[in-house]
């Protein structure tokens, strides 16, 4: 998965530099209002999104041995995520981006027995994460005041809502996740320069790093799950200025 998303990097970055060669023989046309924004060394703005998320199940030994639980996967559901966006230009090309916000998501696992005659058991969890991203942005030559680009990152998360803090009594039936986690990101997108702001719509993939499982003895669905990793993919809409 790592090497993966290195791969992903690789060929974003090198679509981005040969369309800003070719975009670079039309450097200074017909961009009247992109010209104004380069005036500024920084400036603010929101972002608003919608995301999907899911986690990344790898089983332990114990799920071979067990006799019960026979499919588990983790499933995507539907989220949105607002932030708010602090951008440092550093030289043309690159920007240092701050974009601390908020993300509500759903994550659900899925658990199948023979018992249940192979009906699906299904467990989510509710998160509202505080996000701290820190992202570097490498633009593409601006072209009838529109510009492409690319970012990558880290992220940092903290789930206020993690179920990690849930009693005794309650948890012994959860399967339960850390509410602290880090992951990476990379992404593309296209800057729309206008008179009063910047509107640029952006995808991005986000890998966990770290294993967020809780790992419970006395919990069958804890005991066949080794490491679990957090994923989203998200959509957003950036207004800046």
């Amino acid at each position: 998965m790592h090497n993966l998303s290195w791969r992903k990097v690789s060929i974003l970055f090198a679509c981005l530099f040969v369309v800003s060669s070719v975009f670079g023989q039309f450097k200074a046309k017909d961009n009247y209002n992109y010209l104004d924004f380069q005036k500024k060394n920084y400036y603010f703005g929101i972002s608003l999104g919608i995301n999907s998320s899911s986690y990344q199940v790898n089983r332990s030994s114990n799920f071979i041995a067990n006799d019960s639980i026979n499919i588990v996967n983790g499933l995507y559901r539907p989220g949105f995520n607002l932030n708010i966006i602090t951008n440092l230009k550093i030289g043309e090309y690159f920007d240092f981006r701050f974009l601390p916000g908020f993300s509500f998501t759903e994550r659900r696992f899925e658990f199948t027995s023979v018992e249940s005659g192979n009906v699906p058991n299904f467990k989510s969890i509710e998160s509202v994460f505080v996000e701290l991203p820190f992202l570097l942005r490498f633009k593409s030559e601006p072209y009838r005041d529109k510009r492409l680009f690319v970012v990558t990152g880290v992220k940092y998360v903290y789930d206020v809502a993690s179920n990690s803090s849930a009693n005794r009594e309650k948890a012994q039936f959860l399967v339960q996740v850390s509410p602290h986690d880090f992951s990476v990101e990379v992404g593309a997108g296209m800057q729309f320069f206008f008179p009063y702001f910047i509107f640029s719509p952006e995808i991005k993939f986000s890998q966990g790093i770290g294993n967020v499982h809780i790992y419970k003895d006395e919990l069958l669905e804890s005991r066949i799950l080794d490491q679990v990793n957090s994923r989203m993919i998200s959509i957003t809409f950036n207004f800046e200025g």
